[in-house]
């Protein structure tokens, strides 16, 4: 039985390879580097010449035989992939992007300039281009434009003889073989079978006999994410994609799926730290670029964060009258803010993943609000505890005390409710809560924490 490496070994091997072909590669020992990489997959090969000094990506790639190419090169990077295409001569490139699958050859038509974009276009054969002319006439993001035509297609009226003679004629050049789609005459989808329904049927069998009526779909503008959850719920290896006559265009795979979900959950990552990625590698962009998406947000907090020094400037009096209180004020608004992270961290979590929604919202926010109280009280008497043995007065600690169970809850329930409230007005709740969230503590923190210090010690 043929033994596959498992993650250990497999991450070795990655790593060894990335130790040698480099060494290789400056000595000019290209006949080594090229039987190092023989027995290494395709997206392994990729990571190493990625890893690889610029100058030196194109020579390892030019060692690669033709049909490792045209695979290694869709693992690429958009931006290595742009740099190879700039440093070979263009016959040599030509043909390793017209052999891409065509939703590969638009990922990497979309990362390229226009003019690039024309020049390849019109020297791919005339099969993929009208394939690549497909897809670009689609919206990004979905489904139209992240699927492949290749796929296999039957008809009810062919014996299960006919249809495996089809899946031989087209397997090589096709996406995927598992699932076979069933079309009339007008191309429209009317049934679905798997290859292993086909292959336990009966030879002289009709398809329409065995078929399989109850096809789950999308639509060509069906968002990607969408798509990607279709997949997901149904256990599903590929989903067909229909136009609005429910014709049969193209199926949507579950490795471009992969590719969605990460792409998607590293874009609400970058959100939630008040950064818009705009679907660009943040570690391989201008140190500019970085600056100005970053900077945005940044504004916006020093800002409206002049609300907290005008409360703080409000109540003076009471500052000075018990200084003691100052030393409280970051301990009592970075908790909150962890807090409110935390509650809008899994709420905006929960709406992408279709966990929660619109409809229960109020049992959600509530929820949330009694877990904020919970943990307020637990970590309100802790440091009220820890305050009276820092300061030893029992009033300074009550007041932080309370305080903190106050901000807490607040803090819950603002990190709740508002990714609800950004998704009614059709705004991106990751972008959105996380600056709001951290002024609506700062402020309304430290108000209550000075109010209700001014309460108890009589002020």
């Amino acid at each position: 039985m043929t033994q596959f490496p498992n993650i250990p070994s497999r991450q070795a091997l990655r790593e060894q390879v990335r130790s040698q072909l480099q060494p290789l590669l400056e000595q000019k020992k290209f006949q080594a580097a090229k039987e190092l990489l023989v027995p290494i997959q395709p997206i392994d090969i990729a990571t190493a010449i990625e890893d690889l000094p610029a100058v030196m990506q194109a020579i390892a790639f030019r060692l690669l035989s033709k049909d490792e190419a045209i695979e290694v090169y869709e693992y690429l990077d958009p931006a290595i992939q742009e740099s190879l295409l700039e440093d070979f001569k263009r016959s040599d490139v030509l043909e390793v992007v017209n052999e891409m699958s065509p939703d590969d050859r638009v990922r990497l038509f979309d990362e390229l300039p226009a003019k690039v974009v024309r020049q390849l276009f019109f020297h791919l054969s005339p099969e993929e281009r009208d394939a690549t002319a497909l897809l670009l006439g689609y919206a990004a993001n979905t489904a139209g434009r992240i699927m492949t035509p290749e796929y296999v297609s039957l008809k009810e009226s062919w014996t299960v003889v006919q249809a495996l003679e089809r899946i031989r004629q087209v397997a090589r050049s096709t996406e995927t073989i598992y699932y076979l789609y069933i079309t009339d005459a007008g191309g429209h989808l009317n049934g679905i079978l798997s290859l292993r329904e086909l292959l336990t049927a009966d030879l002289e069998a009709q398809i329409h006999q065995i078929v399989n009526r109850d096809v789950v779909s999308v639509q060509t503008d069906t968002d990607q994410e969408d798509v990607a959850r279709i997949i997901q719920d149904y256990d599903l290896i590929a989903v067909p994609v229909v136009d609005h006559e429910r014709r049969l265009v193209g199926i949507v795979t579950v490795d471009d799926v992969l590719d969605i979900l990460q792409e998607e959950a590293t874009e609400d990552i970058y959100a939630l730290g008040g950064l818009q990625s705009d679907g660009d590698n943040y570690f391989r962009s201008n140190l500019f670029t970085v600056a100005r998406k970053r900077v945005v947000w940044l504004l916006v907090l020093l800002l409206t964060n002049t609300a907290t020094s005008a409360v703080i400037r409000s109540q003076e009096d009471v500052l000075e009258r018990v200084v003691a209180l100052a030393a409280f004020i970051p301990l009592l608004i970075d908790t909150g803010g962890n807090v409110g992270a935390q509650s809008s961290t899994v709420i905006i979590r929960g709406l992408n993943t279709d966990d929660v929604s619109v409809n229960n919202q109020f049992q959600v926010i509530r929820r949330e609000a009694i877990a904020g109280a919970i943990l307020g009280a637990m970590l309100g008497v802790i440091v009220t505890v820890w305050a009276y043995f820092l300061q030893g007065d029992f009033g300074v600690a009550l007041a932080v005390g309370i305080s903190l169970f106050a901000i807490a809850l607040i803090a819950s329930i603002a990190g709740a409710g508002l990714p609800f409230l950004f998704r009614s007005l059709k705004l991106d709740p990751a972008l959105m809560s996380a600056p709001f969230i951290t002024t609506a503590v700062d402020v309304l923190g430290v108000l209550i924490y000075l109010n209700v210090a001014r309460w108890i010690l009589g002020l």
